[in-house]
């Protein structure tokens, strides 16, 4: 497993140079924090053992959200607020697709484009639900945009996870859709690329940005079931604060190049792509978001305004939200290398110290 703070120094120098009419500053501010996330170079806490009153300096991690060396207990309690609002019912997981020829569109302009897409969802599967015989109410749904293929390659699409659930707030009715025998169901995925291209369509239009001369007239949406949605949720969750990548999928660095593996969709076996070390840093940059970008949203019944609503519905239909959690691992504590005692961070964000120092004093990680 190759650390991506090492790659980045490897290669910073000459990606800097190849890309440098590309790269903006947000993503100069994310190949800063990843190159010295966990190193020598970042900043320090300091932790003593409250058994031997030992003193240690411990690296922070970086904190930015595309690192895939640090956020995981973010990664963790986004998921745990997530399991707590489940409802009764069979959920889905719909995923909505922006066509290759408004790539570049979405490019130069992310945050607009990334936000209708994200709305646009949205507004379509509400439409579909307050229309639907079974539903006919307000759905819940949690939205997490992705811009990345497994590849890496730039794809901007979002996957919502939905309940198969309605509430109707006039009549004070929860309402479930039941599926058919053999096939799950929850609405037609013709039919919701249908709305949904045109919701694009006219918010693109409205903005006034320029379409492109040639665009599908059929866009693609995937609606498949996923039973209870623990599992959907985890996959959202890999990708929410830790990166597009995980480390240990960068399997080689050498010869000015990076392999890298992935899964195959369709096959589920695993793909090797090998770019060179420049692109490999670009493919990665290339989906950092703007600055303070809620990459996941919640809606309707599921908004986080919604929790005393939840447990109306949980407690009535009852469901006991804490049921999801008892696989979770709880987060790993500091323990002190020479009594086994428990360390507890007593200051932050202390400047580098010369690393004679640091070695005898730091914790292995």
């Amino acid at each position: 497993m190759m650390l991506l703070s090492s790659v980045i120094g490897l290669f910073e120098t000459s990606f800097l140079q190849q890309y440098k009419n590309q790269l903006l500053p947000s993503h100069k501010k994310a190949l800063g924090a990843m190159k010295g996330c966990r190193t020598r170079h970042s900043l320090l806490m300091l932790a003593r053992c409250g058994e031997c009153e030992e003193q240690v300096y411990v690296p922070h991690s970086c904190g930015h959200r595309n690192c895939p060396h640090c956020q995981h207990h973010e990664s963790q309690q986004w998921l745990e607020r997530q399991l707590k609002k489940q409802v009764p019912g069979e959920y889905f997981l719909l995923t909505f697709t922006l066509p290759a020829p408004f790539r570049p569109l979405a490019w130069a302009h992310q945050r607009k484009v990334y936000d209708f897409m994200v709305k646009a969802s949205w507004e379509t599967l509400n439409t579909f639900s307050q229309n639907d015989k079974q539903l006919q109410g307000t759905p819940g749904a949690i939205a997490v945009l992705h811009t990345h293929a497994r590849n890496l390659d730039f794809h901007p699409h979002v996957h919502v996870i939905m309940p198969a659930a309605a509430i109707d707030k006039a009549r004070r009715l929860w309402r479930t859709k039941k599926s058919g025998k053999n096939t799950p169901y929850l609405f037609s995925h013709t039919a919701l690329a249908k709305v949904f291209r045109a919701k694009m369509l006219e918010a693109i239009t409205q903005e006034g940005f320029v379409l492109p001369k040639q665009h599908p007239d059929k866009w693609v949406v995937d609606c498949r079931s996923v039973g209870n949605g623990e599992e959907a949720l985890i996959y959202l969750g890999r990708y929410l604060y830790r990166g597009v990548i995980q480390e240990k999928d960068i399997v080689s660095c050498k010869e000015g190049k990076v392999t890298f593996r992935y899964e195959n969709s369709k096959t589920k076996e695993m793909v090797f792509r090998t770019v060179s070390g420049e692109q490999f840093l670009w493919l990665i940059l290339q989906h950092v978001l703007p600055r303070r970008f809620r990459r996941t949203r919640n809606f309707g019944f599921l908004h986080p305004n919604s929790k005393r609503l939840i447990q109306v519905v949980q407690l009535l239909l009852g469901l006991d939200p804490n049921r999801a959690l008892g696989w979770i691992k709880k987060r790993p504590t500091m323990c002190c290398r020479h009594c086994g005692g428990v360390l507890r961070i007593i200051k932050t964000r202390i400047p580098p110290i010369p690393p004679t120092r640091l070695l005898a004093a730091l914790v292995p990680t």
